[in-house]
Formats: structure tokens, C-alpha cells, sequence
């Protein structure tokens, strides 16, 4: 087993640097046909960084990137931290107004685009006025040079800017769904915090095959990326999700470790013939991001069995993973199978505590907000003071705005986003306790639980159902998933109402965009949930 981390790493650029140094031949990147060894990587970063520098960028700079998953987010990412400068990733998904906003809001004063967006830069380029050198992958473009004639004019000289602890290592933005993008600042600190998760609970080496599918614009993407790299692994790059060329390329590429968001495994578990393929690779699966119904926690267990299965709670503003759910609590058919709903405990250096109304910590199965102090926490918002100090106490406690409780050993149960509470005759539902329940029905493939306005309840909860194959989509499934949640849950806590979708909108971290599910029924009302 190769032990390749070394002391002289501290600080993202490091990693580059130390890895193109020790063990230049590795291969470090993967995508496609493509392939970087870690010394090709280090070359290819230094010279970004020399492109970066002469286009204007210093330390504290930010570097706007908009593409799919690619090498090329790498070199921009090394490169910019090799100047103490900070690579933004720009979701992929927003709109162009939404994109500009973000490339502003940086003060981003390059922006590198793949080729699939150059609608997008010709829409908002005129817009970004602070923008100075706009850079496209894979060809030229009217107010664009190529990426790689940018790159290639500049020799592979390492600037030798070193960043310090508390220097921003990662600027990833918030999705938006809640209001404007906030732009969360994560420093060197904060990421080597996380570091001895990687290594002694998800078992990340130099000798790893490591699969980056989540958007990199994601901390469960990059982030995660970024972690097995300190290791020296080789990292093997998704450019855009999709079940079936998953699975191949598990077999193909020998994947040892992943994370994934839940919907992926549930999609995944859906493809004909999963049950063929080699997983023999595999050892550890890290999935979080979004909630896992028991159901589909259970057969993937099975299916991917001897594989560790690993849950991670965090959120972008914890720099991921704070509280994880270990194999032992993965037994389907053990002891603890109860521990299956909740998602696990507190991980090294991390604090927790549940917050009632009044400010006030909370006893053992009380549901209230999960509160979070560890060295993981971020620095702040992004030129956002106010909602910095909304977010962080004095005493470094981050508010995660998720509902749930601690139960007596500690472990952690997610009930759901505080905004997303239903409150139905003055009693508190939480969608995610409805879902778990609706998703063991045979006619349900895939479920969201929504509010909706109710003139006796103020509101009740509504099941947008998925129909599963060989279903009815019909008042009489529908009849008979209400009388099942019935025999399961509080009559209070049941959906009065179905309603049938082909599919559930989701953001590229698998999270339900319930926002947009509520606001057909909330249209026009004074009271607005969410």
C-alpha cells in the first residue's frame, strides 16, 4: 500500500507540486481517452499559472471556470493556486443571467468556458466588464483565445507563490434555490482539516483508483476529487452522469472508491443487467448530498457487496463530510438497522449540537436545527458579512438550517431542511420522514413530499409520486399509497393528495428542487411556504 502524503503538502498547490515531483509517472487523471501523469499535471499547471499571471491574476484573485467535468478544471484549479489566486466553478447548469452574476460577483478576471457554452459567453461577455481575458476550450472564438494556444504560449515555470493556512483555497457558490448564490469561502485550513477522513475512514491511498462523478463545481465533487489527489491516487473523471456508462466504467477503469448522491444509486440500481457487472474493485462508496430511502440503501448494499458503504453529512460550508455512518451500521438484516436512518456520528474534530427555537441546546430525540463547530467551518460568505454572522456564532458554530436529533449514542437523524417543514394543524411534518415511508410502496419509483395549502390545516402534505413500471398512475394508487402511509405514520403526518410525474427536478447534487414543486400551489396566497 502506498503512503504517498507528505509533509511538505499544506496548502491545495502542494499537492500538485509534491505528487509532480515524487512520483512523476503515476497517472493522476483520466477522462475519456485522455490521461495526465502527475509530472504532465505539474507542467501543465505551471504554465497556467503563468497565463493566469500575465493576464492580471495575483494572490486573491479569482479565475471563473464554466464547463463539465474535464482535466482542464484541474490545470485552472493548480494553476490558480499555484498563484495563491482561487479557481471559481461555475455551475453549468444556471442560466446565463445566473452565470454572469456569478462570474461578477467573483470579480473573476479571466473566464474559461468549454465548448458547449460559448452560446452562453457570447450572451453575457458584453456584461462582464471586469472580465479581461476570456479563454474557450477547444477552439477560437470572436472575443475568446483557444485554451490550449493560451496555455501552450507559456513556459512550465513554477511562480513558487505559497499560500498560507488561512488563504482561500476554494470558492464554491451556494445553488441559489433560497435566493442569490452566496459564495462560500473555504480556506487551506479548512480543507486539510477534513484530511484524516480521507485516509483512515475512507481509506484513500497513493495505490487508489478514485472516480470524480459529481459536478466539480460541487464540494462533493471537487472536493472530493481534491482529497483523493492528496493522496497521489489517480482519479478517474466523469464528465456527465449517466447510469449505464457508470457502471462500464466501474468494470472498465477498476474504480476502488466513489461518491455519489443517492438519486445516482438509485438510477444505477434501475439499469438492465446491473446485476452483471464487475464490481469486484470496489471498496468504499461514500454517498450523501441529498436523503437515501432505506429501500435503496439496502439493495445496493447487496448489490455492491463486499464494498464498504460510508454516509457523509455536511454541506458546502462545512467543506463536506462532519458526520458519517460507518459499514457496521450498513447490515440491512443486523441489530442496528435502525442506525440505517440516521447518518451516523460526529467525525473527528467535529462537534454537534441540536438548537430549539429559543436558542437553547435540545435533549436526546428532540428535533430542532443541527448546529456544527469544527475546524471545518468556513471562513465566511463572499463579501457577505451580514450573512456570515447570520450563519456563524461567535463561538464558531455553524447553523446548518437542517432539522433533526441526536439520539442517546450520538448518532445523527436528518429530518429535512427547516424551510421545507410542513406545519399542518399546528403540527410539525417532515417530508423526509414521509418519504422514507412512501418509497417502500411497490407503486412508488421515486417520491418528493411538498406542502400545499389546506383551508382547515393551513396546509397538508402532498406526495409527487413517480409511478413505478407496471404501476397506475390512478385515483386507486393513489387511494392505496395514502392508506399505506397510514399504517406506517400519524395521520397528521400522511399526504392528503398525489399527484404523478414522469420525473422529480433535481439539481446536479441530486437534491429535490422542492421550491419549484411548491410554487404552482402557493401562487397567488399571502402565506408562502419556503
Amino acid at each position: 500500500m502506498s503512503t504517498t502524503s507528505a509533509p511538505s503538502i499544506t496548502n491545495v498547490a502542494g499537492i500538485v507540486r509534491v505528487h509532480g515531483v515524487e512520483r512523476p509517472d503515476h497517472i493522476a487523471l483520466i477522462e475519456g481517452d485522455r490521461q495526465l501523469s502527475w509530472s504532465a499535471l505539474l507542467e501543465r499547471s505551471a504554465q497556467m499559472a503563468q497565463a493566469l499571471a500575465d493576464a492580471g491574476v495575483g494572490a486573491e484573485d479569482r479565475v471563473a471556470f464554466l464547463d463539465k467535468n474535464g482535466i482542464e478544471h484541474f490545470e485552472v484549479f493548480f494553476g490558480a493556486a499555484m498563484l495563491n489566486a482561487v479557481c471559481v466553478d461555475v455551475n453549468w447548469r444556471l442560466a446565463a443571467p445566473e452565470v454572469r452574476f456569478i462570474v461578477d460577483d467573483a470579480d473573476a478576471k479571466v473566464l474559461v468556458v468549454g465548448p458547449d457554452f460559448v452560446p452562453m459567453l457570447d450572451e453575457i461577455a458584453a456584461e462582464l466588464p471586469k472580465v479581461a481575458k476570456f479563454v474557450v476550450i477547444g477552439g477560437e472564438h470572436a472575443v475568446a483565445e483557444s485554451y490550449d494556444a493560451w496555455v501552450d504560449r507559456y513556459p512550465a515555470d513554477d511562480p513558487g507563490v505559497v499560500a498560507d493556512d488561512g488563504d482561500i483555497a476554494f470558492q464554491l457558490y451556494s445553488s441559489g434555490t433560497t435566493g442569490r448564490p452566496k459564495g462560500v469561502m473555504l480556506s487551506n485550513h479548512n480543507f486539510f482539516s477534513l484530511l484524516p477522513m480521507v485516509k483512515e475512514i475512507w481509506e484513500l491511498d497513493g495505490d487508489s483508483i478514485n472516480l470524480a462523478a459529481m459536478p466539480l463545481f460541487h464540494i462533493g465533487g471537487g472536493g472530493w476529487a481534491t482529497a483523493g489527489m492528496y493522496q497521489g491516487c489517480t482519479t478517474v473523471i466523469f464528465r456527465e452522469l449517466d447510469p449505464v456508462a457508470l457502471i462500464e466504467m466501474i468494470e472498465r477503469h477498476r474504480i476502488t472508491h466513489a461518491f455519489l448522491v443517492p438519486a445516482v444509486l438509485q438510477f444505477m440500481l434501475m439499469v438492465p443487467g446491473v446485476e452483471d457487472a464487475d464490481y469486484s474493485s470496489l471498496q468504499v462508496f461514500v454517498y450523501g448530498a441529498s436523503p437515501i430511502s432505506e429501500d435503496v440503501l439496502a439493495k445496493c448494499v447487496e448489490m455492491f457487496k463486499p464494498c464498504k458503504f460510508w454516509q457523509a453529512y455536511g454541506l458546502t460550508e462545512t467543506t463536506g463530510a462532519v458526520v458519517n455512518l460507518p459499514p457496521d451500521d450498513h447490515d440491512p438484516s443486523g441489530p442496528n438497522r435502525h442506525r440505517l436512518r440516521s447518518c451516523g456520528v460526529a467525525g473527528p474534530g467535529v462537534e454537534l449540537r441540536i438548537v430549539g427555537d429559543d436558542g437553547e441546546a435540545l435533549a436526546p430525540n428532540e428535533v430542532g436545527e443541527i448546529w456544527i463547530r469544527s475546524q471545518q467551518n468556513m471562513v465566511g460568505y463572499w463579501r457577505m458579512p451580514d450573512e456570515t454572522a447570520k450563519a456563524l456564532t461567535d463561538d464558531g458554530w455553524f447553523k446548518s438550517g437542517d432539522a433533526g436529533y441526536l439520539d442517546a449514542d450520538g448518532y445523527l437523524y436528518i429530518h429535512d431542511r427547516v424551510k421545507d417543514m410542513i406545519v399542518s394543524g399546528g403540527e410539525n411534518v417532515y417530508p423526509a420522514e414521509v418519504e422514507n415511508v412512501l418509497m417502500k410502496h411497490d407503486a412508488v419509483a421515486d417520491v418528493a413530499v411538498i406542502g400545499v395549502p389546506h383551508e382547515k390545516w393551513g396546509e397538508t402534505a402532498k406526495a409527487m409520486v413517480v409511478v413505478a413500471d407496471g404501476a397506475s398512475a390512478d385515483d386507486e394508487t393513489a387511494a392505496d399509497i395514502i392508506a399505506f402511509a397510514k399504517t406506517q405514520l400519524a395521520t397528521f403526518k400522511c399526504p392528503t393528495s398525489v399527484d404523478w410525474l414522469d420525473a422529480l427536478p433535481r439539481n446536479p447534487t441530486g437534491k429535490i428542487l422542492k421550491k419549484d414543486l411548491r410554487e404552482p400551489f402557493w401562487e397567488g396566497k399571502s402565506r408562502r411556504v419556503g
